[in-house]
């Protein structure tokens, strides 16, 4: 495979497991739209790293798109409410491995997440300065294949892998053109991978070398 020159991640599954954090907005958002409705952590697990619509279209299968996006816009109202005090699970030596990486290779972020989720992200992790550009489904809706085209074109690169831990991630890398690596320590598994790591370090050691 050609040496790569520059790595995009995925957020949820590969960067840190903030799915907990999820569940709490979720519930929320449900409870101030009057639902009875309660979702749990294992029902978001099974939905991470999936579009908006697929969620929603999920959980509330028989509202109309009006009443789906009511609940998001709360969603996310509540999650920026809860940004302050949440706790996620940042993965092991994830943000060392990060820096040394930036010394390396030009770092991008992508994920099928609302407007503001990686930039909440790289606020609470504290990483914002080393990614080069970044690119969420909130910003226009589109899939996640046609978001990485995008983000590859804005910043030419030419041999960019991404770095994801669900099959869906797998699929819109196909998609794009682009190389996939799997980690296997997320919320999917998939057969379809250029590299596969069961850790970050392990990653990072990784592509330090090539």
């Amino acid at each position: 495979m050609t040496k790569p020159d520059s790595l995009i991640f995925d957020m949820d599954g590969t960067l840190w497991d903030n799915v907990d954090s999820y569940a709490i907005v979720w519930n929320r958002a449900l409870e101030a739209k009057g639902y009875r409705l309660r979702v749990t952590r294992e029902d978001l697990l099974s939905l991470m790293g999936k579009e908006a619509r697929v969620m929603l279209d999920t959980i509330l299968p028989d509202a109309s798109r009006s009443v789906q996006d009511g609940l998001f816009d709360e969603v996310v109202r509540q999650y920026q409410l809860l940004v302050p005090d949440m706790k996620p699970h940042i993965y092991e030596s994830v943000y060392e491995g990060l820096e040394k990486l930036s010394e390396k290779y030009p770092l991008f972020l992508l994920s099928n997440c609302e407007k503001g989720g990686l930039v909440n992200f790289m606020r609470h992790t504290g990483t914002a300065h080393l990614f080069t550009d970044y690119m969420e489904h909130g910003e226009n809706l589109k899939p996640k294949s046609f978001n990485m085209k995008l983000l590859k074109e804005r910043n030419n690169l030419q041999n960019p892998l991404y770095i994801g831990d669900t099959d869906s991630d797998s699929k819109a890398s196909a998609e794009a053109g682009v190389p996939f690596v799997f980690v296997t320590y997320g919320f999917g598994k998939t057969d379809r991978y250029a590299y596969t790591f069961d850790s970050f370090p392990q990653l990072v050691d990784f592509f330090l070398e090539v």
